[in-house]
C-alpha cells in the first residue's frame, strides 16, 4: 500500500467517526474528532472549542468553530472544506498539488475578520447564529485590546502531495503570514495595532502523521535569523558526543515576539499545564518597570533545551541561528510576564534575561523525556512544578490498562483503553482481514484515551470550570490525584476503581447524547452545561456525604429512565443559568471562570431544583 493509499484509507475511519446519531457526516463530529491531534500537536490548548457555525454563500464566509488560547491573546478559527468530507469523493478529487486550492478556502475567514475589523460584520448576522457572539467580541474594545494573533486551522480531509519523483508523494504546505494594521475608534477608544494572521493547514498527512507517531508532539524549529530577524551571540559552555550546552543573554524584546509567534508551544508540557500565564507574575512585571536594567541580576533566567543547533561565527563570535525541537523548561513564567508587560506598555527595551540552552544530541523521544524532567526537578525554578508523571507510562495508569484488559462488564464486553495515543489505529493496520472484527469489538462508545478519562472522572468533582479548560490542565489534575507526590494517598487501583472510571465515562457520555447536537439539542453550550450539571449532582451528593452509587450505572450500563429525566431537566436549566449568571456573552468562555460556578452553585433556582419532590425521590434511590 502506498503511503498515499494509507491516508485514504485513513480518511474513511475518520469520517466513519464522524457520524451523527443518525448515521449522517457531521462537521461538528469531524471536529470534535481533529481538535485532540491538534492538542497532540501542540497547536491549541484545549481540546475545548465554541461552535460558532457561520456559512455565508452570498459573502462567501465560512467558519465552523473558534477557541481562545490559555494565555488569552490569540484568537483561534477553525473551518472545515465541507466538499472534502464527501463519501462519494473520488479519490483524484482528494489529492491537491497546488496551494490556490487551500487558499481560496482561506480567504473564506480571511474576508470575515476584515469585515468585523471594519465592524460589519456583527450586523450582517442573523441574531440566531452561533458566529453573533464571535462577531459582538471581534467588534469590541475588548477584542482589539486582547487579541495579538489570529490563527485560521483549515480542515481539510485531502492528500497534499508532490508530483517531483517517480511516484506522487505527500508533503507538507505551508503559508505566508499577514500582519494587519488594525484602526479601533469608539467614544472612548482610538488607537490602532498590529495583527498577526497565521494560517495552518490540518490535511490528511496532518493527521496520519499525528496518529502513527502515536501521538507525539510536532517538532518545533525556530530559526531566528530568518524568522525574527535576530542574531544570538552565544558562548559555548561544554560539549560531548550526546550534549552541548551554550549560555547567552536574550533581549526581552526576542522572547515577546517568541511568544507572540508560538505561545505555549515554546513551554514543555510539564510547565505548560501547571502555569496559568492569565496571572502575570507580578514581582517581574515590577521589576521591568522599575529596575529594567537590574532584571538580569534578580531574575533566575530560562533554560531551554533542543535536539539540535545550528551556529556560525562572525568576528570570531559564536551566534546560534536556530534551534531544533525548541522547549522552554524552566522560565515559561518569565517568558510570559515579558510578553504581557510589553503588551499593557512598558518599555522591555532594557530587559535582558539570563538563557541557558541544552543540545541533547543523537536522542530519543524517551531519553529526551528524561533529561527534561530531570532538568525540571533539579533546576532552581521560579514556580515550582510539582513532580507528577504525565507519561503514558506512568505506573498507576499501567494498572487501569491492565484492568480494561481483563475486567468484563456485566453483558459481556471489554472497553478499550488508548494508554497510547495511536494504540488502536497501530492495532487496526496491523489486524489484516480481523479489522472489521475489532472494531465491532471495540465501538467508538466503549474507547476511551487517558486524556478523555482524566476529563470523565474529573467532572464528577466541584471544578466544572477546569473541566471546561481542558486540556493537559485537566489532565495534570487527574494525574496528581491518581499519582500524588505522597504516594501514601494514592488511590488503590483495582476493579472497584476500574467500573468506578467507567461508570463515570458512561454517565457523562449519555449525558452527552441526552442534551444532543445541533437543532435537537437543549442549547448551544454542551461543553459547559455537562459538566456545570454533574457538580451540581456531586455538590448534593459526594461533598454533602452522602455518596452517589456509581454501580448501579456500572450493572446498568447506562441510566434508569429516572435518573435519564432528571438530568435532563437539570441540563435544561443549566444552560438558562449559565447565561444568565455569565458576566459576558460568550457564555462558552465566561464558563472557564470559578466565579460563574460559585454563582450558579449558590443560586436560587438551583436550590429549588435540587429540593423539589421529584428530584429527592431520584436522589434517595442513588444515595448509598
Amino acid at each position: 500500500m502506498t503511503d498515499i493509499e494509507e491516508r485514504i484509507n485513513f480518511r474513511t475511519d475518520l469520517l466513519d467517526d464522524s457520524r451523527d446519531d443518525e448515521g449522517f457526516i457531521s462537521q461538528s463530529e469531524l471536529l470534535s474528532q481533529v481538535i485532540p491531534s491538534m492538542l497532540d500537536a501542540k497547536l491549541v490548548d484545549s481540546e475545548d472549542y465554541n461552535e460558532s457555525y457561520l456559512d455565508d454563500k452570498h459573502d462567501n464566509l465560512k467558519l465552523n468553530a473558534y477557541s481562545v488560547s490559555g494565555s488569552g491573546e490569540r484568537l483561534q478559527l477553525f473551518i472545515i472544506d465541507e466538499n472534502t468530507i464527501d463519501e462519494t469523493s473520488k479519490e483524484d478529487k482528494l489529492l491537491v498539488s497546488q496551494k490556490a486550492d487551500y487558499e481560496s478556502q482561506f480567504k473564506r475567514v480571511d474576508r470575515m475578520i476584515k469585515k468585523a475589523f471594519k465592524g460589519e460584520l456583527f450586523n450582517s448576522i442573523q441574531d440566531s447564529d452561533k458566529a453573533k457572539v464571535l462577531a459582538s467580541k471581534l467588534e469590541s474594545v475588548e477584542g482589539f485590546t486582547e487579541y495579538d494573533v489570529i490563527e485560521i486551522f483549515l480542515i481539510s480531509l485531502t492528500v497534499t502531495y508532490s508530483n517531483q519523483g517517480k511516484t506522487p508523494q505527500p508533503r507538507s504546505i505551508h503559508f505566508k503570514e499577514e500582519k494587519i494594521n488594525r484602526v479601533f475608534k469608539s467614544a472612548e477608544v482610538n488607537d490602532k495595532k498590529e495583527v498577526l494572521i497565521i494560517k495552518k493547514l490540518i490535511d490528511l498527512n496532518f493527521l496520519f502523521n499525528v496518529m502513527v507517531s502515536r501521538g507525539h508532539r510536532e517538532v518545533l524549529t525556530i530559526d531566528f535569523e530568518r524568522t525574527f530577524n535576530y542574531s544570538i551571540e552565544a558562548i559555548k559552555a561544554a560539549e560531548n558526543e550526546s550534549f552541548a550546552s551554550y549560555l547567552c543573554v536574550l533581549k526581552a524584546d526576542v522572547l515577546a515576539d517568541l511568544y507572540k509567534q508560538y505561545s505555549s508551544r515554546l513551554l514543555e508540557k510539564n510547565v505548560r499545564s501547571f502555569l496559568d500565564f492569565r496571572g502575570v507574575n507580578k514581582g517581574i512585571k515590577e521589576t521591568i518597570r522599575k529596575e529594567p536594567e537590574k532584571f538580569i541580576a534578580y531574575n533566575n533566567g530560562l533554560t531551554i533545551t533542543a535536539t539540535a543547533v545550528k551556529t556560525y561565527e562572525k568576528k570570531k563570535k559564536l551566534y546560534i541561528e536556530s534551534l531544533t525541537d525548541f522547549q522552554i523548561v524552566n522560565g515559561g513564567q518569565t517568558t510570559a510576564t515579558i510578553y504581557f508587560s510589553k503588551k499593557d506598555g512598558l518599555d522591555v527595551s532594557k530587559v535582558h534575561v539570563m538563557t541557558k540552552i541544552n543540545v541533547a544530541k543523537q536522542t530519543n523521544e524517551k531519553e529526551l523525556e528524561e533529561l527534561i524532567n530531570n532538568i525540571s526537578e533539579f533546576s532552581n525554578a521560579q514556580s515550582r512544578v510539582s513532580k507528577v508523571d504525565l507519561r503514558s507510562r506512568n505506573p498507576q495508569l499501567i494498572k487501569i490498562k491492565t484492568l480494561s484488559d481483563s475486567v468484563l462488564t456485566p453483558s459481556g464486553h471489554k472497553w478499550f483503553f488508548e494508554r497510547s495515543k495511536g494504540e488502536f489505529s497501530t492495532m487496526l493496520r496491523k489486524a489484516g482481514n480481523n479489522k472489521t472484527r475489532i472494531k465491532k469489538e471495540f465501538p467508538t462508545e466503549r474507547k476511551f484515551t487517558k486524556e478523555l478519562m482524566a476529563k470523565y472522572y474529573s467532572a464528577w468533582g466541584d471544578e466544572p470550570y477546569m473541566v471546561k479548560k481542558g486540556g493537559e490542565r485537566i489532565f495534570r489534575h487527574f494525574i496528581e490525584q491518581l499519582s500524588p507526590e505522597d504516594e501514601s494517598k494514592a488511590p488503590e487501583i483495582n476493579r472497584l476503581y476500574y467500573e468506578d472510571i467507567i461508570s463515570k465515562i458512561i454517565l457523562f457520555r449519555k449525558m452527552e447524547k441526552l442534551h444532543g447536537q445541533g437543532k435537537k439539542a437543549i442549547g448551544q453550550i454542551r461543553s459547559a452545561v455537562i459538566p456545570y450539571s454533574l457538580s451540581v449532582l456531586y455538590h448534593y451528593t459526594d461533598k454533602s456525604g452522602q455518596p452517589f452509587d456509581m454501580s448501579k450505572i456500572w450493572r446498568q450500563e447506562g441510566l434508569e429512565e429516572d435518573l435519564g429525566q432528571f438530568l435532563y431537566d437539570l441540563m435544561y436549566l443549566m444552560n438558562d443559568l449559565i447565561k444568565q449568571y455569565s458576566l459576558s456573552d460568550d457564555y462558552g468562555e465566561y464558563a472557564k471562570k470559578s466565579e460563574l460556578w460559585n454563582s450558579i452553585k449558590k443560586s436560587n433556582e438551583i436550590t429549588a431544583f435540587m429540593n423539589n419532590l421529584n428530584s429527592l425521590k431520584v436522589l434517595k434511590k442513588y444515595i448509598l
